[in-house]
C-alpha cells in the first residue's frame, strides 16, 4: 500500500491507459528479463489485490511472477522474494493503495519504485524500477479497517483489468517482435 510517493503530485488514471504503460516497458525490456511483484496478502479484502493480479497473470501463462494468491509476497515475504529476482531483470511493482475519494478506482503509474506498505506506517524497501498501485479506497484515519472493509468486487475488478493490460502488452510485443 502506498499514499504519497515523495513530494510528486500523483493523478489516477483509468484501466484503458494501463495498456500503454505495459508497452512502454516491455519496449525498453524484454519480457524474459522483467519481473512483476505483485505485494499484498489474501488475508484482507483491499490488499489482495496484488497476489490476486499475480495469480491471474500466473494463470494465464504469464512467467516471472511473484506475489500470487496460494504464494503471497506480503510484509513477511517481501525482501526474501526480492532477493531472488535475477539483477538483470527490470521490475514492476504492483500493489494495493488507498487515496483520495475522487481516485478511488483508478491507478497511480509511476517509473519508479513502489513503497509498500507507507499508508499504514510500515518500513519496507522501496521495490521496482516501474509501479502500479491501485487505489481501491479513500484514505482515513483508520488503514487497516478501511482495508478490511473493501469492496471484493472492485478489488476483483481492477486486478482483472491490471492483468489483462499486462498480457495485451506481453501479446503486443511477441506481435511486434514475431
Amino acid at each position: 500500500m502506498v499514499r504519497h510517493q515523495g513530494r510528486e503530485v500523483r493523478k489516477g488514471v483509468s484501466g484503458d491507459q494501463l495498456v500503454e504503460f505495459f508497452k512502454n516497458i516491455v519496449q525498453l525490456h524484454s519480457p524474459d528479463e522483467i519481473t512483476l511483484v505483485c505485494i499484498g496478502t489474501d488475508r484482507s479484502t483491499g490488499d489482495a489485490l496484488g497476489p490476486m493480479t499475480g495469480s491471474l497473470l500466473q494463470e494465464n501463462g504469464m512467467e516471472n511472477v511473484i506475489g500470487t494468491l496460494a504464494f503471497p509476497c506480503d510484509a513477511d515475504t517481501l525482501e526474501k522474494k526480492l532477493a531472488i529476482v535475477p539483477t538483470h531483470h527490470a521490475i514492476i511493482a504492483i500493489d494495493a493503495c488507498l487515496g483520495p475519494k475522487n481516485a478511488v478506482g483508478t491507478y497511480y503509474l509511476s517509473n519508479d519504485p513502489l513503497i509498500p506498505a507507507q499508508s499504514v506506517g510500515g518500513n519496507l524497501p522501496p521495490v521496482g524500477q516501474y509501479s502500479v498501485a491501485a487505489v481501491v479506497n479513500a484514505n482515513g484515519p483508520r488503514p487497516y479497517s478501511i482495508l478490511q472493509m473493501t469492496s471484493l468486487h472492485l478489488v476483483m475488478g481492477m486486478s482483472r483489468t491490471l492483468a489483462d493490460a499486462a498480457i495485451e502488452a506481453w501479446k503486443w510485443r511477441q506481435t511486434f517482435h514475431s
